[in-house]
């Protein structure tokens, strides 16, 4: 498929921005309304996804999980009939097959790593597996890690491969009244770092265990900028979502915490009262779109792809694409363009007869 549709900055985009980013004890100015003046172009590559979760993308495919267990191919703008592998995960709101990356070397191995919600003996659980897929075929899948806690709500379930080729790995608590995020001898509302076979770097803060970073309550994006630094998006409790600096061995609050306000732990650098649901995130650092801030996030429930500047805080926030409802994940392409899937199936949007879609941003 291949239509393609004009991005405008769209004006109730902007008066939506000012209902969720303001607070009365914190008014946030916001910009004036722009209207773009380059051809920036959206081309819809799929239509009619399942409730797709995340994106991984390669030199020649797309790759985009779905939640009840799919995981889709995209290929020469076509998406594939027959599904790269199919799982049967937990039927729970916001568990199954969620996040998707691909090895550093997937050229070369082929390694594909998703996050599978499952259950046993009526216990929720989280894992990862490590996919060899040759010419769109599933070959093998192994559990590399496993016995994450699970939730029929908060699973986290985001994975990246970072500069420092370790897999990194969003947890999500197992329900809002726990303190196991808290608790280094759970795996729950944690960042972990993984090496590519699962075991644990001896460089990790603490001895022997995967938990990088810990007080998280529901991971949804991760990305890194140009010099490193390790960025998270996660979800609040209707309100305080978060953007933090993520760090080797901080605490960062949950449920201690919300946002700031409590010196034993660290603050999130943004925070969204009440709730955006943010999803993906990334750094772009390509040259083929002229954004004003390299930092991109996607957004659910305010139906947003922005940009904004961390230095300049919220009121630096634009919307680069609106008019498409919930956008779930974002990521960037080998050749400098922006790959975006909407979430209008997940049982929170207003899906069309089209729903959902993935996307690409090329000027």
């Amino acid at each position: 498929m291949d239509k393609k549709i004009q991005i405008i900055a769209i004006v109730v985009a902007v008066v939506f921005s000012a209902f969720v980013l303001t607070s009365p004890s914190d008014p946030i100015p916001l910009p004036e309304p722009t209207s773009k003046t380059e051809s920036d172009f959206v081309t819809i590559l799929a239509e009619n996804l399942d409730k797709p979760r995340a994106i991984a993308v390669s030199n020649d495919r797309i790759f985009v999980t779905e939640k009840d267990g799919f995981i889709r191919v995209v290929q020469n703008n076509t998406l594939l009939e027959s599904p790269l592998a199919a799982f049967r995960p937990a039927n729970v709101f916001d568990g199954g097959l969620l996040g998707i990356t691909l090895h550093p070397d997937f050229s070369e191995n082929h390694y594909i790593y998703v996050y599978l919600t499952y259950e046993e003996d009526e216990k929720l659980w989280n894992k990862i597996l490590r996919i060899t897929e040759f010419k769109n075929k599933l070959q093998d899948a192994e559990t590399v890690f496993d016995k994450i806690p699970g939730s029929s709500f908060t699973n986290g379930g985001f994975i990246k491969f970072g500069p420092d080729r370790k897999l990194y790995v969003g947890t999500g608590t197992i329900s809002d009244s726990s303190h196991l995020p808290q608790s280094l001898d759970s795996l729950s509302g944690k960042i972990l770092r993984l090496n590519d076979d699962g075991t644990v770097p001896a460089d990790n803060p603490f001895p022997n265990s995967p938990i990088y970073s810990l007080g998280h309550r529901n991971p949804q994006g991760m990305t890194w900028d140009n010099d490193g630094n390790m960025f998270v998006a996660e979800f609040g409790p209707e309100k305080n979502d978060e953007i933090n600096l993520i760090q080797s061995g901080k605490n960062y609050g949950w449920p201690e915490q919300e946002c700031s306000g409590n010196a034993d732990f660290e603050s999130a650098i943004l925070c969204y009262d009440p709730s955006i649901e943010p999803g993906g995130i990334l750094f772009y650092s390509g040259d083929k779109l002229d954004f004003e801030f390299p930092f991109i996030m996607s957004s659910m429930r305010a139906a947003n792809l922005y940009q904004l500047d961390f230095e300049e805080g919220l009121s630096s926030q634009k919307s680069i694409l609106s008019g498409i409802g919930r956008v779930r994940d974002v990521v960037e392409g080998y050749d400098g363009s922006l790959y975006v899937i909407t979430s209008n199936t997940d049982g929170k949007g207003f899906p069309d007869g089209t729903d959902d879609k993935l996307l690409r941003i090329l000027k």
